[in-house]
């Protein structure tokens, strides 16, 4: 190609061919230079294919001497594994075989040991033995001594033994003679004990017999005993203690300071008659204008006075007959009045224990076992009870179910039999002792009750609580029916001490309390101008629901008894003295000889 461009201009011709020539000459140097590097490349690759053989060649040699060296490796680890094994089994076995060595050897030295000790205490009992063979030594030689005085003395012993076996002999002749003596005031004593309960149980009855036949309410007067309450704010202001401490103990005086305060917290009561326990005096004194003292006295009496230490027993042994007579068909009521916080709810219903039990579980227990044993001379009784509460002259039903229902409940007297019923009451048979404690418990849960300042738990109704009895005699033909009311009246109280003057709703129980016990007062007053023979003198029975549920028991148509319970407190004198001058007026107002309600079937 070049050829023919050169060829196509003849002009420049000579320059053109030696640039030719140039250029084929190093074309021909490039061939020939890439001749050379073909064939010095074939040479290197002839070279390295010789080298690729030669390392291959190798490679596999190494392989193979790679997988000797494994197979060799692999044994070698497993001798390595056995050796290893066979190693720590000698290990194990030397460290057991070193352990039990070093046992033996701790045991051989324990062993050692002890014998050692035991060699330090054979040879201390060795020396012992040695000091005590010598006193004894020592003290034989004494003794030889000795026993020259001693047969002495033992002579003149024996002569002294004679003479005291003689005494002696003497002594036991009078203690038989003694011993007899003492027996027989024993038992002197014991017919003598006997005879005083026995007489006491005549006198309980005769009066009983005597106050019947009077036909006067028996009138019981109770003294509580003070409480850690009344003496409350007396120990806060000297304690300085906040009233938290002192109702959780930790405030509490010490018992010195705490009867102190009891017997300063306490009104001027004394109990003179100490045989028939009937009397109570009751002193105050005071500063005249004159700046003189004046004392004032004034004494009670009245069927029977327990003092603050009396307990629900001994209270109940005085009730017991006359509680009982409801089975010998006669009609009994016992009601307690009293200022709020006296002690009428405890009195009545009691505590929990059976030693604090009151006069209504009591009574109820004594008539279950006074039927009882009447069933062995043929009498057979059927027993009911109703539980009712006066509260703001409305009658509640406490046996009643759910709330208090909307009922009217009237008051029925039936003068033929002169039994007294409520209408629309809940009245349930009785079967024992144990049901009416059950009845018991509801009803209190029932009652109306609200903390005032005179009592933390006052009662602000009155409580009535009936067992009907209703006995057959079927050997005698006889049949009998018997009531037993227990009443707990709501306590008197004055709007200045109690604080419910600022309460509309205790300002509203308040009143007709007191105005259901002012109507109990004039009753009382009526029948007492009615015994006194002032003529045909209206009862006014109907000017209160109490009144008018009680009008048979103090109409002379039942064997009535109050508990008048009485606050010990000095600062309740007042109260007291009210209390116990209605008392008298009740004592003094016979209401009639209680009929018996008996008739023979034909």
């Amino acid at each position: 190609m070049l050829t023919r461009i050169y060829r196509t201009r003849p002009g420049a011709s000579a320059a053109n061919d030696e640039r030719f020539d140039s250029i084929q000459q190093q074309i021909a140097k490039i061939e020939a230079a890439r001749a050379a590097d073909a064939a010095r490349l074939d040479a290197e690759l002839a070279q390295e294919r010789a080298k690729r053989s030669d390392l291959q060649a190798s490679h596999e040699a190494l392989s193979r001497e790679l997988t000797n060296a494994k197979t060799q490796e692999l044994a070698q680890r497993q001798e390595l594994f056995i050796a290893s094994d066979e190693l720590n089994n000698l290990r194990q076995r030397h460290e057991r075989e070193i352990s039990e060595m070093q046992a033996d050897l701790r045991r051989k030295d324990r062993e050692l040991r002890e014998l050692n000790e035991d060699l330090r205490m054979y040879q201390s009992d060795l020396e012992r033995e040695r000091e005590i063979v010598k006193s004894l030594k020592a003290t034989i030689a004494q003794q030889a001594t000795a026993q020259l005085s001693l047969t002495a003395q033992l002579g003149a012993l024996q002569a002294e033994k004679a003479a005291v076996q003689a005494e002696f002999d003497r002594t036991c002749g009078s203690k038989a003679d003694l011993a007899l003596q003492l027996e027989r005031a024993q038992k002197r004593i014991a017919d003598l004990e006997r005879e005083a309960r026995e007489g006491e149980s005549v006198r309980r009855k005769l009066h009983n017999m005597v106050q019947e036949l009077k036909g006067n309410i028996r009138v019981f007067v109770r003294v509580r005993p003070v409480l850690r309450s009344d003496i409350l704010s007396t120990t806060l202001n000297l304690s300085g203690a906040s009233a938290g401490a002192i109702t959780d103990g930790t405030g509490s005086p010490d018992p010195e300071t705490e009867a102190r305060l009891r017997e300063e917290a306490m009104a001027r009561m004394v109990f003179p008659d100490k045989m028939d326990h009937r009397e109570i005096v009751l002193s105050s004194s005071s500063e005249s204008a004159t700046g003189q003292e004046r004392k004032d006295d004034w004494q009670f009496t009245f069927d029977r006075v327990f003092e603050p230490h009396s307990t629900q027993a001994e209270v109940f042994e005085e009730i017991s007959q006359l509680a009982q007579s409801c089975t010998d068909g006669y009609n009994v009521c016992v009601f307690a009045y009293g200022q709020t916080g006296s002690g009428k709810s405890f009195t009545m219903e009691g505590g929990s224990s059976e030693a604090t039990a009151g006069m209504i579980p009591r009574a109820v227990e004594q008539v279950f076992r006074v039927a009882d044993e009447l069933k062995t001379k043929g009498w057979q009784y059927k027993m009911e009870g109703q539980f009712l509460e006066i509260y703001n002259e409305t009658i509640n039903d406490l046996l009643g179910k759910g709330e208090f229902d909307k009922k009217k409940h009237e008051i029925k007297h039936d003068p033929k039999t002169g039994r007294t019923t409520v209408t629309d009451v809940n009245v349930v048979p009785l079967a024992s002792a144990t049901q009416v404690r059950t009845l018991l418990a509801l009803a209190q849960g029932r009652r109306t009750v609200a903390a005032t300042l005179m009592n933390e738990r006052s009662s602000r109704s009155h409580s009535v609580f009936t067992l009907r009895i209703r006995g057959e005699n079927a050997l005698t033909g006889e049949t009998c029916e018997g009531s037993l009311n227990l009443v707990d009246l709501a306590g008197s109280e004055r709007l200045e001490k109690s604080g419910a003057a600022g309460d509309r709703e205790r300002l509203k129980e308040t009143q007709n309390i007191n105005k259901s016990l002012s109507a109990l007062g004039d009753v009382i007053a009526a029948l007492g101008e009615k015994g006194e023979g002032k003529g045909d003198k209206h009862i006014p029975y109907r000017n209160s629901k109490l009144t008018y549920l009680l009008q048979n028991s103090l109409s002379g148509n039942s064997k009535t008894l109050m508990f008048l319970n009485l606050s010990p407190l000095a600062t309740h004198l007042h109260e007291s003295l009210c209390s116990l001058r209605f008392a008298t007026k009740v004592n003094n107002t016979t209401i009639g000889t209680a009929r018996k309600q008996t008739k023979h079937i034909a």
